[in-house]
């Protein structure tokens, strides 16, 4: 119960304040969309930007640790895919979408926070290891797969796939981010110390007004549609991605800090950006949405609880 209230219930409560505000009017629609825009185009890539630049590559990006929080991901999203299309009998693209969410956890808002605030800011290198590759794999597999079965749909060739995929991923703020970031480390680019002051001020604020405009951006939502797939969801998102995630990190006998971050991102709600990834192909846009709100309400729960199966 400590740990909960310590170390999971202050994040949520950010959360909430936002969701309380928005509720209350006290803020418009389109001053919690300018808050979200800015933490995920400006702040949160800034953030990423900085934690790679300074991550010691070598030692962070560790092979079975990438094995065990991917290998959880990439079920994740097949069980979400072949189920939506043969258990609940949604359409292929409805299925994508679906599989998205199931594939895409809420590992910067949700995760970082949680891990920080469970063992401090210098347990986060693993964090930073697996966010380094979620945006890059998460949009690069959602959207390959869209495209793939849209086209098929259409009768269409496609070799233009990869262009469109490209084009996809390089308009994305978080990858940018990384991919600078990975850049400026590989080549030991310095900064002067100005700008690196003014940097961290921006990093400061990223999380706590990402969760705040997350709060509000989740008002929106209702818990409509389909409450069994979106039941379905909840339950790959929190139980069997960290689930495989637990077993194969303790295979790969990982060592504690890195089994921590591993198993706690993997246990994180499906992110938001599931929903804008649901909203630009306009397919399972309510299921997605209700699953996101749901997911993240079951969070506190299932956070503690694999909290307490850490080391």
């Amino acid at each position: 119960m400590q740990a909960l209230l310590d170390i999971i219930l202050p994040v949520f409560l950010v959360v909430g304040f936002g969701y309380l505000v928005a509720w209350r009017g006290l803020l418009s629609a389109a001053s919690i969309d300018g808050l979200m825009s800015f933490t995920q185009n400006v702040a949160i890539p800034c953030l990423l930007f900085r934690a790679i630049w300074t991550l010691d590559l070598g030692d962070s990006f560790s092979v079975p640790l990438l094995i065990s929080f991917y290998t959880g991901s990439l079920t994740c999203f097949v069980v979400g895919l072949f189920g939506a299309r043969y258990l609940f009998n949604r359409d292929w693209e409805d299925a994508v979408a679906i599989g998205f969410t199931c594939l895409f956890a809420n590992s910067v808002l949700l995760g970082l926070a949680i891990t920080e605030r469970a063992f401090g800011p210098d347990a986060l290198s693993a964090n930073y290891a697996i966010i380094a590759l979620h945006s890059p794999l998460c949009y690069g597999l959602g959207i390959t797969t869209m495209e793939f079965v849209r086209a098929r749909a259409a009768g269409q060739p496609n070799r233009n796939l990869p262009m469109i995929v490209a084009k996809a991923m390089f308009r994305n703020a978080l990858v940018i981010g990384i991919a600078i970031g990975a850049m400026f480390n590989v080549f030991n680019v310095t900064l002067p110390a100005p700008f690196t002051d003014a940097l961290d001020m921006m990093v400061r604020t990223a999380l706590p007004a990402a969760l705040f405009a997350m709060g509000g951006v989740l008002f929106r939502y209702r818990p409509e549609g389909d409450m069994r797939i979106i039941l379905f969801v909840c339950a790959i998102s929190l139980l069997l991605h960290p689930a495989i995630t637990w077993t194969l990190g303790t295979s790969f006998d990982l060592d504690d800090s890195a089994f921590r971050s591993a198993v706690l991102t993997a246990a994180m709600a499906p992110g938001v950006n599931c929903y804008v990834f649901a909203n630009i192909y306009g397919r399972a846009r309510r299921v997605v949405a209700s699953s996101v709100l749901m997911a993240s309400a079951l969070s506190v729960i299932s956070a503690w609880f694999w909290l307490g199966t850490l080391p």
